[in-house]
């Protein structure tokens, strides 16, 4: 089976604007940059992912994906992020792939082992693997088998409106609770969590 990634990325300009009130925007493009590479690099790392595939609107956001052997997909102006997926995961589809992976690239506390537990949660033919947020409100990765097995819905509430979609189409549905995929960043609260579990993690202080 081939599975690929899809990775929406913001220009790193203009990501993370919820977290100006405790970021610069120097701050703010550089924990972008970052969150975004370690996000490629943990894929990478995932032997069952054959491919990822990165779609922006930001030159400087293809290159550092091009820079870690992935494929990219150029966001039209004004494409809103549903509309996007939908063309990232025809692309995919076209090009082979028989179940995708959305991934955002915010998820600073990822690991390989995260995606490779997603992956494996069920072995339906048509199904969805889904990992809601900490607060059990948004989507902060979704599995699909086959790549357009229901419609994307990222947005306000996605978590629930995804699983009702996957029901109402009468695919297999798996929710996975991980820490490493539970924690995006978006929020100066979500920030506050990342410093704090890293600074556990590593007894050293953590300021971006």
């Amino acid at each position: 089976m081939s599975i690929w990634a899809i990775v929406p990325a913001k220009s790193f300009k203009r990501a993370k604007t919820r977290l100006a009130p405790v970021l610069s925007p120097e701050e703010r493009q550089l924990i972008s940059r970052n969150f975004l590479t370690h996000t490629l690099e943990v894929l990478k790392l995932v032997d069952e992912v054959q491919r990822t595939l990165v779609i922006s609107r930001d030159a400087a956001v293809l290159r550092l994906a091009r820079k870690h052997q992935a494929y990219t997909v150029t966001e039209a102006d004004h494409t809103e992020l549903n509309a996007a997926l939908t063309r990232a995961a025809d692309v995919a589809a076209h090009l082979g792939a028989h179940a995708i992976l959305i991934m955002p690239s915010d998820m600073p506390l990822l690991d390989p082992s995260d995606i490779r537990q997603l992956i494996a949660a069920t072995d339906e033919p048509e199904c969805i693997t889904i990992a809601p947020d900490w607060r059990n409100y948004g989507t902060n990765a979704l599995f699909m088998r086959p790549p357009r097995v229901i419609p994307f819905v990222f947005g306000p509430g996605s978590f629930e409106n995804h699983v009702a979609l996957a029901r109402d189409r009468g695919a297999h549905v798996e929710v996975c609770r991980l820490p490493g995929l539970g924690l995006d960043v978006d929020l100066p609260e979500d920030l506050a969590m990342y410093r704090k579990e890293v600074n556990k993690q590593t007894g050293k202080q953590v300021d971006r």
